[in-house]
């Protein structure tokens, strides 16, 4: 079975999250790590969420991957997006760019080591729950202490030549806002809109997203890399505003009661990712501000989080990057979230890198490439030999 046949057969076994039932893409991992003689656990949380472990993680690089998915809808896919089709050069199918084909990639390099006699030095960890919280997958695994710090390599979808090496901060955060209600036909001037005092705030965001933040020497020109790559990559005309603005999404807002009456409530929903040079609590502290009187609730949060380009398991990648394809590579940073915030907050010093297309994540028709596939592995069987007798 080679790499694409093993993407084919984790894109065909369906993990959407939600409802995030990863168990059977884990015992099809479990069976074929058992098969290599590569001793690993299974951790079960509600509702069929599960994980895969080294059953001893004790080595000095660790290899990771999440198996849930977005879910897909058939309609306006030109295969079915559960098929796992190999048709075109393509593997395709809901999480085959993420990021199933970068967990095919690991397990095929791992078989290839262990097939020339080698033995494996790092461990593995395949999680669920990265397309929600984290909650049930890789925090999960960090407060039961079954990870240890060391460096890692999430095989996240990256350009061939562009290892990521960093991460925009994550704010999500509920505002309730309570108005005045009154006879429409009077609004403004009497009572208080609670739609208007939302959107009010977003102003606010709107004022704040137009300024650039300073990351700081070191990071400023691996930003102005990453601008040009990922304009590149997705086509974006605004890759560095992207990487050093607060980027908002108003991803749901509900309110009022009728049309003739001002609005007594109002719900607003945001998601907000911070760059480097953006503090959280002093963002947080401005929106309270702008928002007086409004219950607030926040979800998840996360600092810009950042592996210097120095470190070893950079270093490596990239050397392995030019062997592959014969070109120098260079770091860049991303304008999304993973798993890898979590890790570098527990100690970790973390690298994405993997196949795939970004310009096609959670997208109809999402597919990876078996040139990258092959080429992702080839990396990762290089980088896992590189870590032997450490």
């Amino acid at each position: 079975m080679n790499v694409a046949q093993l993407c084919q057969d984790l894109v065909s076994i369906r993990s959407e999250n939600p409802p995030g039932d990863t168990s059977g893409v884990i015992e099809y991992i479990r069976g074929f790590t058992e098969a290599l003689g590569i001793q690993t656990r299974i951790t079960s949380n509600r509702d069929g969420r599960t994980n895969l472990v080294s059953a001893h993680t004790t080595n000095p690089l660790l290899l990771c991957g999440h198996v849930d998915v977005v879910p897909a809808l058939k309609e306006g896919w030109s295969v079915d997006p559960y098929s796992g089709d190999i048709r075109d050069g393509f593997v395709w199918g809901r999480g085959a760019t993420d990021m199933k084909g970068g967990c095919a990639a690991i397990l095929s390099a791992c078989r290839e080591v262990v097939d020339s006699g080698e033995e494996l030095p790092c461990d593995l960890a395949f999680v669920c729950d990265e397309e929600t919280s984290g909650t049930f997958g890789i925090r999960h695994l960090l407060a039961e202490g079954l990870l240890s710090p060391c460096d890692c390599l999430i095989a996240e979808p990256t350009p061939a030549l562009h290892p990521n090496i960093g991460q925009k901060g994550l704010m999500r955060i509920r505002f309730e806002f309570i108005g005045e209600p009154g006879h429409s036909s009077l609004y403004p001037l009497r009572g208080v809109s609670a739609i208007m005092e939302a959107y009010s705030l977003l102003e606010r965001l709107k004022d704040i997203h137009s300024q650039d933040h300073d990351p700081g020497p070191e990071l400023s020109a691996i930003i102005g890399e990453s601008s040009r790559v990922l304009e590149e990559e997705v086509g974006l005309s605004d890759g560095e505003h992207v990487l050093r603005r607060v980027m908002f999404n108003p991803g749901r807002i509900e309110g009022g009661e009728k049309a003739n009456i001002v609005a007594q409530s109002c719900t607003l929903e945001l998601d907000i990712r911070l760059p480097w040079g953006c503090s959280i609590s002093a963002l947080k502290e401005d929106l309270v501000s702008s928002a007086p009187g409004a219950k607030i609730s926040s979800g998840d949060s996360a600092g810009p989080s950042f592996t210097s380009p120095d470190t070893r398991v950079v270093q490596r990648t990239l050397h392995e990057i030019a062997r592959v394809y014969g070109s120098s590579g260079s770091p860049i940073v991303s304008w999304a979230a993973s798993d890898a915030r979590f890790l570098r907050k527990a100690g970790f010093f973390v690298v994405e890198y993997g196949p795939g297309d970004i310009s096609l994540l959670h997208a109809i028709d999402e597919r990876v490439s078996i040139e990258s596939l092959e080429g992702a592995c080839d990396v990762f069987a290089g980088l896992i030999r590189s870590y032997m007798n450490e």
